[in-house]
């Protein structure tokens, strides 16, 4: 099979495109033929060195990755060949663990999809458990479902956890990338107020469009006095934040009494500090997200089949074009994601 791989990583990563044996394909395992594979920004920490743990190279990156099933193992019974599915990622429950079925959810590797450290979805083929598939509709194309899982996916567990009420205030961080442009939809779709943070100036307009009420350029004034300038100083109930450290301090100090702050990404793999006196006795509530069930994919899977949220693609690369990928995410150039299309080789 095609493949890319990622032989070196650091300031100048170095990849190559190869010829490898196709992965095998144990009893309860699919063999999945990629049509298409979102390139994200943990794709590109891995290809920089910042995430080095649990990285062993060569590597085969992409953890967001569609396709039809090609082979299934003996004892498989959720899919058949020519299914159109989307690969769960490796922090998805798995719903043959007992914990699972009581609806205890956790990180199970029993659900082998992709993610860190595992050779992912930048091949023609691709292994993962059966219980690692969700199968898609037709309606939706390859480009657009190779996102369902991550970022929409991601997305749709985000907001879940934040608990949107309708007329409340987002505050939405990177809100222009693959991630933040469909936490902008997700986040209006539940009748909120949306303050989209952006470092871009020329994705305002895109960013209102897809139903942001107003667009915060990061500069030299802290975004944070902005949006207590439009919340006559209340600030916003709910931050939904895909940056991480570099825009912590700025986030926090955006936060409304009471508000809730889901943390979704992590761009640069640094340390912030945090005054707890603050985060006392304004009684905010900070909660990671990682990953996404299958129940969230199937929910990101209807609401893009349904028409209430779109796949945004930046751009749809020929497979073994992940340098470029890797330079339109790293120049800030994609509104939304970069996609790498395998099923024009076909």
């Amino acid at each position: 099979m095609r493949a890319v791989v990622l032989e070196e990583a650091g300031p100048e990563p170095r990849l190559t495109a190869r010829s490898l044996p196709a992965p095998s394909v144990g009893d309860y395992d699919v063999m999945v033929q990629v049509a298409a594979c979102g390139f994200c920004h943990h794709d590109l920490l891995v290809m920089e060195g910042v995430l080095r743990r649990g990285v062993k190279l060569p590597l085969i990156l992409g953890h967001e990755a569609a396709g039809q099933v090609a082979e299934v193992g003996p004892r498989v019974s959720a899919v058949e060949p020519g299914d159109r599915v989307v690969c769960l990622l490796t922090n998805s429950p798995c719903e043959r663990c007992v914990w699972c079925l009581r609806g205890q959810e956790r990180f199970c590797v029993e659900v082998r999809g992709l993610g860190h450290g595992i050779n992912g979805g930048m091949a023609e083929f691709v292994s993962v458990r059966e219980t690692a598939l969700v199968k898609i509709p037709s309606s939706i194309e390859w480009t657009d479902a190779c996102l369902l899982a991550c970022p929409i996916g991601v997305a749709v567990q985000g907001l879940e956890k934040a608990q949107i009420q309708a007329g409340e205030t987002v505050v939405v961080t990177g809100a222009g990338g693959g991630l933040g442009v469909h936490l902008v939809q997700l986040a209006r779709t539940r009748g909120a107020r949306v303050l989209a943070v952006t470092s871009s100036e020329e994705k305002e307009e895109s960013l209102k469009a897809l139903g942001a009420a107003e667009v915060i350029i990061t500069g030299e004034l802290d975004f944070s006095e902005v949006v207590l300038a439009l919340t006559e100083d209340r600030g916003a109930e709910v931050a939904l934040d895909t940056v991480g450290s570099p825009l912590f301090t700025s986030t926090l100090r955006s936060m409304a009494r009471g508000g809730r702050m889901v943390l979704l990404g992590e761009v640069q793999g640094g340390a912030t500090s945090l005054n707890l006196a603050e985060l006392i006795f304004r009684d905010l509530r900070i909660m990671g997200s990682v990953g996404a069930t299958r129940r969230h994919v199937e929910e990101a899977c209807r609401l893009v089949a349904e028409g209430e949220i779109r796949p945004v693609v930046a751009q749809a690369l020929p497979w073994d074009q992940v340098m470029e990928a890797y330079r339109l995410l790293k120049g800030r150039q994609a509104f939304g994601r970069v996609v790498l299309d395998f099923a024009s080789a076909w």
